[in-house]
């Protein structure tokens, strides 16, 4: 094939987001969404198709990480497709670039003190000719490496990406995409984004409390897994779905108090998680603290490890961003006159939670008993964390665990 016929069939672009929560999550309400809750809400939704079609898996995902992978994309797309990735993340049109600006800022500042580490970088194809604002513009607002690759030996390529993936998540996720995933003729940019969090907890939980005790898997079995023990206060509460079911909703703060896991949990052992995940959205999350107080409570959680890979073409199309996929219809020319569509947008995620703190997590808990002797609250059956950064409202870290 000639040089013109090539021109004429589109090249890939492949978008892919690396993301990892390692230890550990502080308060803040806000009236309208801030622009880390847009972004957030499309990422849950994201892992809200992810585990409906996943309901006994563990599932663990970056919202943040969705979303911004889409944003550094933002400023290449046009028409219909800009329009699209506009309205998925409920940014205004006239370009959300100075307030994604200031979140970065925000989420890696030293004044959270857990450490928040978020790395952009794009490869592109040598010698491929991009526009200097699209690159300008993702440099000055998520702060976006840009490096020349030589796709054409795609093994090669594939190893720098994954050796830049595997440092930016300090060796959590060591490979992030084969070299399989890229057309040695046709890939012209791929777009990384990945995000490593490790917090302390505030209160730490003592190795020598951590007992093997059971726990219900989602598929019936009961297995028996370490579960960290400490008795403390905590800000548990109980809340409603609109379909009537409750769920518990527990609050782990992380040393910094910026950063939280959250944990939630049904409160009857017959209601099944599902029932709870499509109800999470930033604004529920606002409403939690309303229905929260510190109790006095012996805390059981498992101590776990989970990671998932996720291929985000289908849940992002069903949410209306699907022209970025299409040859025919996406439509990328601020990038490059070349045309250009996403070939494949993936995320890997990891989490570790220990007696020392975490890396991602959501929690829901409630007591509605007041006793003399403190309660015990066993995280004993699936459950689901967020990691969530208070003052901006971000989720960080999200997953569904079925079996720690």
């Amino acid at each position: 094939m000639g040089v013109a016929g090539i021109m004429k069939k589109h090249a890939s672009l492949v978008c892919l987001g690396a993301l990892l929560s390692l230890f550990g999550v502080k308060k803040v309400l806000c009236q309208a969404p801030s622009y880390g809750e847009r972004g957030s809400d499309l990422g849950i939704q994201v892992f809200q198709e992810v585990v409906r079609s996943k309901p006994l898996e563990n599932v663990v995902l970056s919202p943040h990480g969705v979303a911004s992978v889409l944003g550094m994309l933002l400023p290449g797309a046009h028409g219909e497709t800009r329009r699209q990735i506009i309205k998925g993340l409920r940014y205004k049109k006239n370009g959300p670039y100075k307030m994604l600006k200031r979140l970065h800022k925000t989420l890696t500042s030293k004044s959270n003190q857990d450490t928040v580490l978020i790395a952009n970088g794009i490869f592109s194809q040598k010698g491929f000719p991009m526009e200097k604002s699209f690159m300008s513009t993702n440099k000055a607002n998520f702060q976006c490496e840009s490096r020349s690759l030589d796709f054409s030996n795609p093994h090669t390529a594939a190893d720098e990406i994954n050796k830049w993936v595997n440092n930016m998540t300090k060796g959590h996720i060591p490979s992030l995409l084969q070299a399989d995933m890229l057309d040695p003729a046709m890939t012209r940019l791929v777009a990384v984004n990945s995000i490593y969090f490790k917090g302390l907890w505030k209160s730490c939980f003592k190795p020598e409390n951590t007992k093997m005790r059971p726990f219900n898997a989602a598929d019936g079995s009961v297995y028996k897994v370490p579960m960290m023990s400490q008795l403390s206060l905590f800000n548990i509460g109980i809340a409603i779905t609109p379909e009537g079911s409750k769920y518990k909703v527990i609050e782990l703060p992380y040393h910094g108090d910026n950063v939280t896991m959250i944990i939630v949990m049904p409160s009857e052992e017959d209601t099944p998680l599902s029932n709870i995940t499509p109800h999470i959205s930033t604004a529920t999350v606002q409403t939690w603290p309303k229905l929260m107080h510190m109790r006095k409570i012996r805390l059981l959680i498992p101590k776990f490890t989970a990671d998932a890979e996720v291929d985000l073409e289908a849940p992002l199309s069903s949410l209306g961003i699907s022209d970025i996929f299409s040859q025919d219809k996406a439509d990328f020319s601020h990038i490059s006159t070349e045309p250009l569509h996403v070939s494949k947008a993936l995320q890997k995620a990891k989490i570790i939670v220990n007696e020392d703190g975490t890396q991602a997590a959501a929690a829901t808990a409630t007591i509605l008993l007041a006793r003399s002797s403190p309660p015990w609250v066993t995280v004993d059956r699936p459950f689901l964390f967020l990691i969530r950064h208070k003052p901006t409202g971000t989720i960080l870290f999200m997953g569904q665990i079925n079996q720690p």
